[in-house]
């Protein structure tokens, strides 16, 4: 197990350390880009995530930082509200999450079907590659422009010099994840991302200016350059509190702090299954943690944030044993954005949308969408109304519409499972039909029940059986009630049998049901 002195782990945490900051720079520029917000404040999430987070937290190898899966959000939230204003729901963010975390609602991740949450990642993700699709190719979607319309304005807008460092960071993206990082450690050391990024501002500087590759000013990593300490602190921005009052402000404070509290919860999961060692993570601890960190990310201009499966996978594949690799890789993303802006601007923004599209297809893999198939219609139905939902209106609507649908899906699923139906050839004349009632029988099973017994021939003989029933509605028993007076006339004979033993034609099923429960 970790020790109590966290220097201890130094040797494996300090390297592994450098591995998060080298994958979470370019991810902390590109989830900015993303957002539609300034990229310094996808750098300030980061630090926050890293320092901030990393001391509170419970969680020994889970890395935080700014979330694609937030980016969909704040990207609406921005041009609707202004970033200054939208600072102010990061703030409440925080808030509403310290409160799941003292009200203990670390278990909340339980209470939305697989179907829906699967459905909440794909369509972030398939939201992130719409999104960046412009940037690939150069084109930088004017203020207000829509998704979809920002991709039609794209492609008679094709930029060569950025299309061709977007295509070659992809492929460098693609030999490190495939083939590269199973050959050697030197290749786990030194990330994918960072290869990318190094190659976009090599070919920047070498071919940038040229009149075939040229590269605008537009289109690269834009980061402010401070000459003094006191211009560094004047970067920060902070929040507009007249806005505390606006509705739409409380609204998008209370979805990225359910969506972010989700996401986290996921995976610290995730990464607990991957932790060697197989320590747990305390959720409560973890949801109070996040809500700090956002208060204070956005108290100072920084994006939401959240526990990132990529940056903590990378923490552990790197052999980081304790929180200090998630703490440190923070201190080295302060020392990049004082010392290295002027490196940061030569990034083509084209390669850091390279970058997310990967993101974005780890998200949305057809995988996915193959198995959810293959788990019947029943996941798969409200898995397809949530990523349409995400993708065509926005991400809340995206969520409550599979979360209805998963509820039509159950009550449906109980309507159909209230009960067995066996039928026996004839017996004496007449039909025998068993019904075997299950384990919870409540009013949403009234209609399945009472067709089936409406349906019921003259002449049946009806066997009840209830001797798993653990539940049985009033509703229900009213039913078999009512149904007595029926048999009667339709010459249908009823045995019912119980934990009590069996009674033919009960005179009255409310009163040897409330025996039953005396019983």
């Amino acid at each position: 197990m970790h020790s109590s002195n966290p220097f201890k782990n130094l040797k494996a945490d300090f390297p592994a350390s450098i591995v998060v900051f080298f994958v979470a720079l370019p991810l902390c520029l590109g989830i900015a880009l993303a957002s539609g917000a300034p990229l310094f404040s996808g750098i300030i999430a980061g630090i926050v995530g890293g320092i901030v987070v990393g001391i509170i937290s419970g969680s020994q190898i889970g890395v935080s930082g700014p979330a694609a899966g937030l980016a969909a959000i704040v990207f609406i939230a921005i041009g609707s509200l202004g970033f200054k204003d939208f600072l102010v729901a990061v703030v409440i963010a925080g808030v509403i999450q310290i409160l799941f975390g003292v009200l203990k609602a670390g278990i909340i991740g339980y209470f939305f079907p697989s179907s829906v949450i699967k459905g909440m990642l794909t369509g972030i993700g398939i939201i992130i590659i719409l999104k960046e699709i412009p940037y690939f190719f150069g084109y930088i979607p004017v203020k207000g422009e829509g998704t979809f319309a920002a991709i039609a304005s794209t492609f008679p807008k094709i930029s060569l010099g950025n299309t061709m460092i977007a295509v070659i960071g992809l492929g460098i993206l693609l030999l490190w994840q495939n083939f590269l990082m199973k050959k050697a450690k030197i290749f786990q050391l030194i990330q994918g991302p960072l290869v990318a990024v190094v190659v976009g501002i090599i070919f920047y500087v070498i071919l940038g200016d040229s009149e075939a590759f040229a590269i605008a000013d537009k289109n690269l990593v834009n980061v402010p350059v401070p000459e003094t300490m006191s211009s560094f602190f004047g970067q920060f921005q902070f929040p507009n509190w007249g806005a505390i009052t606006n509705p739409e402000v409380l609204i998008t404070g209370f979805t990225i702090a359910l969506v972010a509290s989700l996401e986290t919860l996921l995976c610290v999961e995730a990464t607990d299954k991957l932790d060697p060692l197989k320590r747990v993570t305390p959720t409560n601890r973890e949801l109070i943690a996040q809500g700090v960190g956002n208060m204070f990310s956005g108290l100072i201009g920084g994006l939401p944030i959240t526990q990132v499966i990529v940056r903590s996978s990378a923490n552990i594949q790197s052999g980081g044993r304790t929180k200090m690799s998630a703490i440190i890789h923070g201190f080295f993303l302060i020392v990049s954005v004082i010392l290295i802006p002027t490196i940061l601007n030569k990034i083509p923004l084209s390669v850091l949308a390279a970058i997310l599209l990967l993101v974005g297809y780890k998200l949305a893999k057809p995988s996915t969408f193959k198995s959810m198939w293959n788990a019947g219609w029943m996941q798969f139905v409200p898995f397809i109304v949530t990523i349409a939902g995400i993708v065509f209106i926005d991400l809340l609507w995206g969520i409550g519409l599979g979360l209805a649908v998963g509820i039509v899906v159950i009550l449906y699923k109980s309507f159909q499972n209230s009960h067995f139906l066996h039928i026996e050839d004839k017996s004496n004349g007449k039909h025998k039909i068993k019904m075997t009632l299950a384990e919870e029988v409540t009013f949403f099973n009234k209609g399945a029940i009472l067709k089936e017994l409406d349906s019921l021939p003259r002449d049946t003989f009806l066997e009840i059986d209830v001797r798993k029933t653990h539940f049985l509605d009033n509703d229900i028993i009213e039913i078999l009630e009512d149904f007595s007076e029926k048999a009667r006339n339709r010459n249908i004979d009823i045995k019912l049998i119980s934990q009590r033993g069996v009674v033919e034609n009960p005179p009255s099923f409310i009163e040897f049901f409330q025996l039953e429960k005396s019983a």
